[in-house]
């Protein structure tokens, strides 16, 4: 990834259930928790919430596991 994302841009990312689309919803810079699971993020190392078109759940990404569309 060369440029940084923003809110509301659309990337795609393969994950364990397959190729998936959807919309970065922000950019996390501090450690949270999604479904139970902690994202490990800093301003250091940021990950991005993103929200699937598809199936319509919040994951965590790093920068590299996600391309702009």
């Amino acid at each position: 990834m060369a440029k940084e994302l923003k809110k509301g841009d659309t990337v795609e990312w393969d994950s364990a259930g397959g190729h998936s689309v959807g919309k970065v919803i922000r950019k996390q810079t501090s450690p949270t928790k999604i479904k139970g699971h902690t994202v490990n993020a800093s301003k250091d190392d940021p990950q991005y919430i993103v929200k699937s078109d598809k199936s319509g759940g919040e994951a965590a990404h790093k920068a590299s596991a996600l391309k702009k569309k």
